[in-house]
């Protein structure tokens, strides 16, 4: 649509009429995120509050429209890439994010680890690689002060901060792992979040995936190395009834959905109802 046409119609958002109000916002809606910086011109240039705030709602819906496009799309084709998805979802708090900065923040870590990844070396020492490049060379860390602070669950605050919860430190690391094609993936333990480090030779063909797992690892713990005892001994200290799925990797698109929990999470405990309702639509999109 011609920018003519747009501010044709950005000029009826003031209309009394219910029916062309609706009409209009509909029309605006359809041309998508593109139109987004029209509309903030036209935002900045009325002295309308009424017309600003309709704006501002516009704004707001293609850009959540958006969100919701793009994490559905990223699900249907796979969810390859669990950075994508988490950049996708802070794109609900932060519109103008673009993936390609996000990855090239990844991209710098794995540079610092990858000349030093040989064939040579056991699982438990490229681990100890990763571990010490994110952790002691890039600072990566918990946060332990703000846990449920809605900073913890959007990637690009944790990569500018580099603070986080378990999860978004789970995806740090997966990304890079992911990155340096080492078999690192997600398993969706409640009460934290930690990843499993499986036989890169045989784990595609196990009829019990957990035979193919080598060892798992803890994020939120500087990637220290569990075993399945000690999976059984955190069950038992939180008083969980042991699941199978404790110990299995999770799909990428469980790790979104755990990313989602956590900031809803969050936006309860600082009362943005608004921003829970927008949260659970996007939940539907994985259920």
């Amino acid at each position: 649509m011609e920018k003519e046409q747009i501010d044709a119609l950005i000029s009826l958002l003031d209309d009394t009429d219910h029916e062309v109000l609706v009409a209009v916002t509909d029309n605006l809606l359809r041309q998508g995120i593109s139109i987004v910086p029209q509309l903030e011109k036209a935002w900045e240039q009325t002295p309308d509050g009424r017309l600003q705030e309709r704006l501002e709602q516009v704004i707001h819906d293609i850009q959540f429209e958006t969100t919701r496009s793009n994490l559905t799309e990223w699900s249907r084709n796979g969810a390859v890439s669990v950075l994508e998805g988490a950049c996708y979802l802070a794109q609900f708090q932060f519109p103008e994010l673009s993936f390609s900065v996000i990855d090239d923040k990844i991209e710098t870590i794995k540079e610092d680890i990858w000349l030093e990844i040989n064939t040579r070396l056991s699982a438990i020492e490229k681990v100890k690689m990763l571990n010490y490049v994110i952790f002691d060379l890039h600072k990566f860390t918990r946060n332990t002060h703000n846990f449920y602070s809605p900073q913890n669950s959007f990637i690009n605050q944790v990569i500018e901060t580099k603070k986080g919860n378990p999860i978004s430190l789970a995806i740090i690391y997966m990304a890079v792992a992911y990155k340096l094609n080492l078999p690192v993936y997600g398993v969706n333990l409640p009460k934290n979040f930690i990843l499993a480090y499986k036989d890169d030779l045989r784990h595609r063909d196990a009829a019990d995936e957990t035979e193919d797992i080598l060892f798992y690892i803890n994020p939120y713990n500087r990637g220290a190395i569990l075993g399945k005892k000690e999976i059984d001994y955190f069950i038992e200290q939180q008083k969980l009834k042991s699941d199978p799925s404790f110990y299995r990797s999770c799909p990428n698109q469980a790790v979104v959905v755990r990313l989602i929990n956590n900031l809803i999470l969050a936006y309860e405990k600082l009362g943005f109802t608004d921003k829970i309702a927008r949260l659970q639509e996007l939940m539907r999109i994985f259920s």
